[in-house]
């Protein structure tokens, strides 16, 4: 059955082997309390590494026993980071996760050519998993962090990943909106033409595992009663499990909008790198970094 909540994750990893989870400069709480509540419920093994005496410190102060995790000491941020990379590489690890330590530093480690996490030719997307009480299923997207305005080449790689979270979470045929500012076909318009590329590539076998269905403004993918009243009919619209987004600025504010203003649930991951990447924001939630982890450990 496929998953429609968030929580559903939980319950069918319990029955899978436990993945090792490396947090890079898990100085934080949240990280910390999010790592220990995915080793209750049986997800994973932690390792975190960064300063120690802050790690067991915020322990003490959460009331966490930190005996639960292998704790790596390497008080500098970025040090830390490669530091996690490092075990990953050597084997002892299955996820990576972002702790207190920037952004960007995170992903410089991740794509350092000669220490990192990369293959040679790899494209890094982020996708987010979405659970929204104005949506009756899950909703996938991307790219909402880390490549902000996506060629036709990097469209197929974020629509393929797309497609593989959506199978991790049991979707069979997931149908992937192709999202613009408008479902008419303009020539003026880079997404519009895009979707109809990618369209074809799916209906010629290029793009397999989904059904595609694009140029479709926000609303038509979706909003039933929005396709009724315009007239738009499509296995797709109204009903999508995955949205392509044609920039960074447009996905970025959905996924923002979706916890901020609409009371939403999600978890995000990095993919494209040998192991799966949890990327949240150091803002995020203790709960949205739990659903990032168990993501993860589903396409771990």
């Amino acid at each position: 059955m496929p998953i429609t909540k968030l929580e559903q994750m939980f319950d069918v990893l319990k029955s899978k082997e436990r993945k090792r989870l490396v947090a890079a400069y898990a100085n934080d709480s949240h990280t910390i309390d999010a790592v220990s509540k995915a080793i209750d419920l049986g997800i994973v093994e932690g390792t975190l590494v960064g300063d120690k005496e802050v790690i067991k410190k915020i322990c003490r102060e959460e009331g966490i026993n930190e005996d639960k995790f292998r704790i790596v000491h390497e008080p500098d941020d970025s040090k830390a980071t490669s530091k996690a990379i490092h075990i990953i590489n050597q084997g002892d690890g299955d996820i990576l996760m972002k702790g207190l330590v920037s952004t960007d530093k995170y992903m410089r480690c991740i794509l350092n050519k000669e220490t990192g996490l990369m293959d040679q030719g790899a494209i890094l997307t982020h996708i987010t998993v979405m659970e929204n009480p104005n949506y009756h299923k899950l909703l996938i997207i991307g790219d909402v962090a880390i490549i902000p305005l996506p060629d036709l080449k990097q469209k197929i790689v974020i629509t393929n990943y797309l497609i593989k979270t959506a199978q991790a979470l049991d979707i069979k045929q997931p149908k992937v909106a192709l999202l613009a500012a408008s479902e008419q076909m303009s020539a003026s318009m880079p997404a519009c033409v895009d979707a109809a590329i990618l369209c074809k590539m799916a209906d010629r076998g290029q793009i397999k595992g989904g059904i595609l269905d694009g140029p479709l403004a926000l609303d038509l993918a979706i909003d039933q009663e929005s396709c009724q009243i315009k007239g738009i009919k499509s296995p797709v619209a109204g009903d999508a499990d995955c949205i392509l987004f044609p920039n960074i600025e447009a996905a970025n504010t959905l996924y923002k909008a979706n916890t901020k203003l609409a009371g939403g649930e999600q978890g995000a991951i990095v993919t494209g790198a040998r192991k799966p990447c949890v990327l949240s924001s150091r803002g995020d939630s203790v709960k949205t970094k739990l659903y990032s982890i168990a993501l993860a450990a589903l396409m771990a």
